[in-house]
């Protein structure tokens, strides 16, 4: 990733654009071989130059007209500096957006190996952090494996937004330039030519493009999270993988905390912050001013680069994700039957009771539970109301933890976990 965003891959595809044009523009053959065989640059040259004119593209162009000679005349006519900054920063993008794709391939293929080997590992679910009803640790995986598939989905629609380079001059009018040399450089690049330009690619393109990798973020975030709650002391039922020699903490020698999930977290923050920098990118004067240049040079890099990063680790950390079922059995049967309260609830308003009255039923038992060493079915069987709807073997049916399991087979298959 790092190699797309250096000046040399800059440099070589704006010289790659600036042959493709004069290509196009049939030029004379002679000096169009010439331009072929000698064109060529220097970074630090180009550098050199540049502390003189101010301007990168210049400076590029003076570089490579130092290695042409006389043909380099035919170089960058009708052509604005956009042309082949913007072109070029297209073909970036994709390249980036190709890394990230495979990225997300390779991480969606560990989540569903890691969902099929729990696909019945029962656990708590937990809403507002409070123990809920069962799921499966399989279920939590294929979850995350189906939230991803969306971001995939979304990766691959930017990358089409942003797939479009522009050859059109200095107002996007091609008052110098056939469109044809446009189509011609755009279809050896690998984009499509933009409908209508200014100056440059309008910017609501990048900005959709940075919006993607930061909601691709906020689902890093988001498990990132998941797992860091997972290995908390008081549920430990899943951790991140701690390497022999390792240190927690510097004053507690039996720390083991969550620090990938945790830099995850914080590095979805930057993402999201530098898509709000693209947002601000979008509004420019007229036909283009420069503010938004210095800032894509910071936030382009940046965000594919930490993306990258980001989706390579998380798969690190899910491929070598510490699960524990027998805690997710402990905490499971740690509320004493409360999570079956709803079964209960249901029961007693198929044999007549309102909803309401069944609910108070249920509830009052429920609060006993919290407080009491006796389990919710204990309490259930002891209420009078209650045995008056209800046999002791309906009861008994009710705390069947098979029935939250009856339907992973088909919720997989939904998903696409096979």
């Amino acid at each position: 990733m790092c190699q797309i965003w250096t000046d040399e891959n800059k440099f070589r595809i704006w010289l790659q654009i600036e042959i493709l044009a004069c290509e196009a523009r049939k030029i004379p053959a002679k000096d169009l071989a010439i331009i072929k065989r000698k064109a060529k640059f220097d970074v630090e040259r180009i550098r050199e130059i540049e502390k003189v004119t101010n301007h990168d593209v210049i400076a590029f162009l003076t570089c490579v007209a130092e290695h042409v000679g006389p043909a380099s005349r035919h170089i960058h006519e009708g052509l604005t500096s956009s042309d082949v900054g913007d072109t070029a920063l297209a073909v970036q993008m994709t390249q980036a957006a190709d890394i990230l794709i495979g990225d997300l391939k390779k991480l969606r293929a560990v989540v569903a190996a890691k969902a099929k080997k729990y696909k019945m590992v029962p656990m708590i679910g937990r809403t507002h952090g409070v123990h809920a009803e069962p799921v499966t640790f399989g279920l939590k995986m294929a979850l995350m494996y189906d939230e991803f598939g969306r971001a995939l989905a979304r990766l691959e629609r930017a990358r089409g937004i942003v797939a479009v380079g522009k050859i059109s001059g200095a107002v996007g009018t091609h008052a110098h330039l056939d469109p044809e040399v446009e189509d011609h450089v755009c279809k050896k690049l690998g984009l499509r030519p933009a409908a209508i330009s200014t100056q440059i690619i309008q910017r609501d393109r990048h900005a959709d493009f940075l919006a993607t990798i930061a909601l691709v973020g906020c689902s890093i975030d988001r498990w990132a999270q998941e797992f860091r709650h997972l290995q908390r002391t008081e549920v430990l039922e899943a951790e991140e993988y701690f390497a022999e020699g390792q240190k927690g903490s510097s004053a507690m020698p039996h720390k083991r905390n969550p620090i990938t999930c945790e830099r995850l977290c914080g590095l979805a923050r930057v993402l999201r912050g530098n898509a709000l920098a693209a947002m601000e990118n979008v509004a420019l004067w007229h036909e283009r001013d420069i503010s938004h240049s210095s800032v894509e040079r910071i936030i382009l890099p940046d965000s594919t680069t930490l993306l990258d990063y980001m989706l390579v680790t998380l798969t690190n950390v899910v491929d070598k994700l510490l699960v524990y079922p027998e805690r997710m059995k402990a905490n499971l049967e740690a509320s004493k039957g409360l999570i079956y309260s709803q079964a209960v609830l249901l029961a007693l308003t198929k044999k007549g009771l309102t909803r309401e009255k069944a609910y108070e039923l249920v509830q009052r038992n429920a609060m006993k539970t919290w407080a009491d060493a006796k389990t919710f079915k204990e309490f259930l069987l002891e209420d009078a109301e209650v045995m008056k709807a209800l046999t002791r073997r309906e009861v008994n049916v009710l705390f069947d933890l098979g029935v939250h399991l009856r339907q992973v087979n088909n919720t997989f298959k939904k998903v696409g976990i096979k």
